[in-house]
């Protein structure tokens, strides 16, 4: 009997030992960097690091260390837009889409065609409060409405976002405990901390700006974006703000939000999957002096269209350059089609197939592969009038491979951090462009261990 009561309390100490070390290996996990394994930085991220953006009179910008999930890093941002501003939003269409994005596009439907009042945006890093049920909106109201009474702004100008995690519950003290350091750190530069704290398993920001002359007033547009992996932007996980001064009436920069978007972060996948979070958002403070902005078809709209969907795209390839694990941008063209649904078809069957994305990573110019993408797309298709390129080297025509290509000169050309890979129908005028990038063990790494 001794000897059986030696043993449960021997027990009972090893069983406490290993709480304990479950407790420091999760507190060590924790305080590690947003990105679990891989490289510090993705081998495609911009050489120049994040760009210096200059201020937008009307914007003011903070982050915050509020230990949602991570520690001792930002993971908390806000940003302020004056009075007289104007917003536009373009959100996922996931049917499981999260408490923020139901909230988001329910206030924007309700705002003043002209509102009054500025705005605040509040996103945090760490947990999506997406799939959370009823607690999920709960939340969503703690921290909107208590933001709205520290800035003195409408709770329907004050929006939200999350990233992170589904499926647990985010306690909104974090966030709400953390609001009076935003509102005090608010600074017209805070554009780099803005966009480290909205990271997840990125292992860069990403930012972009671009300015544009209305009629020899200067315009300037900013912004920055979060996404590296579940990314199938519907509109991944995917997240992007971005401002600009220009004097725009609502209607029409939402057109244009949504038409830039299509040609943007809805042409690029990392791996099929579409985020319950993705939103883009773009504010206006209309401090820059400039016409107000009518319409999308005069001069300075389109001037102004042609400026937002270059930082729209920018902030979009670089979330392709930062795919989980990924090692080579791919930018897949099809033409030829016999209409532009059949090109994208034929463009997000070769940029999603896994089998495609491995040949990449093994530097293999199997276009095979590409053929099997194309014929499983579900769009029409002539084997015999089928041209496939690799860059500018022909590989395949007419339904054979082509006589003047050799596997050496594919190979070379796989060796490249860049790739085009060009498919032409040979049956109409259909196209579509699709960026992707490889897919490496890497990416089975980093999500394995995503939630630990």
């Amino acid at each position: 009997m001794a000897q059986s009561d030696d043993l449960a309390a021997e027990n009972a100490k090893l069983k406490k030992r290993l709480r304990k070390l479950k407790k420091k290996l999760k507190q060590a996990r924790n305080t590690a960097p947003a990105k679990t394994s891989g490289p510090a930085v993705s081998p495609l991220a911009p050489r120049d690091g994040f760009p210096v953006i200059p201020p937008l009179d009307g914007l003011r910008l903070s982050s915050f260390a509020a230990g949602v999930k991570y520690k001792d890093r930002p993971d908390v941002m806000l940003a302020e837009l004056a009075p007289g501003s104007v917003i536009a939003g373009v959100f996922t269409r996931s049917s499981t889409r999260s408490a923020p994005v139901l909230d988001c596009e329910a206030k924007l439907a309700a705002l003043a065609p002209v509102p009054e009042e500025g705005f605040a945006i509040i996103v945090n890093a760490g947990n999506s409060n997406a799939f959370t049920g009823h607690a999920g909106q709960a939340t969503v109201d703690a921290v909107t409405g208590g933001l709205a009474t520290l800035m003195d702004l409408p709770k329907g100008h004050v929006f939200s976002a999350s990233t992170g995690v589904i499926g647990q519950p985010l306690a909104p003290e974090k966030i709400t405990d953390a609001m009076a350091a935003l509102k005090d750190g608010l600074v017209p530069d805070g554009w780099p901390g803005a966009a480290r704290a909205i990271m997840t398993t990125d292992t860069f920001a990403k930012g972009a700006w671009a300015e544009v002359d209305l009629d020899g007033t200067p315009v300037r547009i900013g912004g920055f974006a979060k996404g590296s992996g579940m990314i199938a932007p519907d509109m991944a996980t995917m997240l992007a703000y971005i401002f600009t001064d220009a004097a725009i009436a609502q209607p029409v920069l939402q057109d244009m939000l949504r038409a830039g978007v299509r040609t943007s972060f809805n042409a690029v996948t990392v791996d099929s999957d579409t985020s319950t979070s993705d939103t883009v958002m773009v504010g206006a403070t209309g401090r820059a002096g400039n016409d107000p902005i009518i319409s999308a078809s005069g001069d300075t709209g389109v001037a102004f269209a042609e400026a937002l969907h270059g930082v729209l795209k920018d902030l979009a390839l670089q979330i392709v350059r930062d795919g989980e694990g990924a090692t080579k941008l791919v930018e897949v063209r099809v033409t030829g089609a016999a209409h532009d649904a059949d090109a994208e078809k034929v463009a997000r069957a070769i940029a999603d197939s896994p089998l495609v994305k491995t040949a990449i990573a093994g530097e293999d110019p199997n276009w095979g592969r590409i053929v099997m993408a194309v014929g499983k797309s579900g769009a029409a298709a002539d084997r015999d009038l089928l041209n496939i390129r690799f860059g500018n080297i022909l590989v395949a025509e007419k339904g054979w491979v082509a006589e003047s290509y050799t596997e050496e000169a594919g190979a070379e050309y796989m060796r490249r951090e860049e790739l085009l890979i060009a498919v032409d129908m040979g049956l109409g005028h259909g196209q579509a462009t699709v960026w992707t990038c490889d897919l490496t063990h890497q990416y089975i790494t980093i999500n394995a261990d995503y939630r630990s």
